[in-house]
């Protein structure tokens, strides 16, 4: 009875009451579609999207999201220096290398390779006969091309023939009918048994001095003939004044010279291991090919001293041949790797020359 009378007294209330009621439910029911449309708003919205890692690679820049306080904050990425910020490329750019690239031609210090110790190298070229063929083909032995210096010592003077010398000795071989060939000729004359010009002969040089290309190259060229030149490469590497350059080199190759290797350092090469021949080898090899783009067939020996693991280390490097400081003419497959040469000497005459020649040939 009590409950009646108040309500009864206070019946105004009730509808204020229920309109506050149903307010608030109202807006309850506005918050949460809300809430489902907008998402969370924690953890989840810092981590990367498909669009901010591919942003990362081809190194467009991104705005760094603000990380929650409970959270690591996420670095900011750096666009890479050469990325326009308006361009997107199709790929990732290749990443940079730190260090410094070692070019083919310098030799390892520690071959990767060793040969074989019995190397069985295929015939290159071809070898129409068991034992090949055999030719008598003089094979010149020149040094420095420039007269000597005032106090030369015996060696340098006996190693010199002067621009006017060597011109003589040209005009004698043009008088006389000889056509220089290449060694790679000789090669083919002695594997398949190739015609060769008549009265061939070739002309080398060995060591790379300067003076070949400034006076001998030349003369060469005015009487139309040519000659291979074997240089060891550290000195051309190390840019010494006294020898060729890699520029000369190549001007030499596309005229029609030959070039073959003389090592890497000049050095002895009896009583040598495998990995120091290779080295010396080897690396002069592939120096000398990079720059002429031709595989180099044919080696020199320094100063002429070679033993068997040499020779069999040339042959494995896949050489056609190599030339010795022996006298003689005689040209043969078989001894391939050991081809005599007939030595100019600074003190030779014309006729010291031609006198030479006739002995060899008889």
């Amino acid at each position: 009875m009590i409950i009646l009378k108040v309500l009864g007294r206070y019946w105004y209330i009730a509808p204020i009451l229920i309109l506050i009621v149903a307010v608030q439910l109202g807006f309850g029911a506005v918050t949460a579609p809300n809430a489902a449309t907008t998402g969370d708003t924690g953890a989840s919205a810092n981590l990367p999207g498909a669009a901010d890692i591919l942003a990362f690679f081809r190194g467009t820049p991104t705005p760094t999201p603000s990380p929650l306080p409970t959270l690591t904050p996420t670095p900011t990425i750096t666009p890479s220096p050469t990325a326009s910020p308006t361009s997107t490329p199709t790929q990732p750019p290749r990443p940079t290398a730190t260090g410094t690239r070692v070019p083919t031609w310098t030799p390892s210090p520690t071959p990767t390779a060793s040969p074989t110790p019995t190397p069985q190298p295929m015939p290159t070229p071809p070898v129409t006969s068991p034992h090949g063929f055999a030719a008598t083909v003089p094979i010149l032995m020149y040094h420095y091309l420039s007269d000597p210096p005032p106090g030369a010592d015996a060696i340098r003077s006996d190693l010199s023939v002067g621009p006017a010398q060597f011109e003589a000795q040209l005009a004698y071989l043009r008088e006389q009918g000889y056509h220089t060939i290449s060694l790679k000729q000789l090669s083919y004359a002695l594997s398949r048994n190739e015609p060769l010009p008549a009265k061939p002969i070739v002309i080398t040089f060995d060591d790379g001095y300067r003076d070949q290309y400034t006076n001998a190259f030349p003369l060469l060229k005015k009487y139309g003939f040519t000659a291979t030149f074997f240089v060891f490469t550290q000195v051309i590497d190390e840019y010494n004044v006294d020898f060729v350059t890699w520029d000369m080199v190549k001007e030499m190759y596309q005229a029609g010279m030959e070039f073959g290797s003389h090592s890497y350092r000049h050095s002895d090469l009896t009583h040598r291991d495998v990995d120091f021949l290779v080295y010396e080898i080897l690396g002069s090899k592939e120096a000398i090919e990079e720059r002429i783009g031709e595989p180099v067939r044919f080696f020199c020996y320094p100063s002429g001293r070679y033993d068997d693991l040499t020779m069999r280390v040339v042959e494995s490097a896949n050489f056609w041949g190599a030339v010795t400081t022996a006298w003689g003419a005689d040209q043969s497959y078989d001894d391939r790797f050991e081809m005599p040469r007939i030595r100019m000497r600074g003190n030779d005459t014309v006729e010291d020359f031609a006198y030479k020649l006739a002995v060899a040939i008889e």
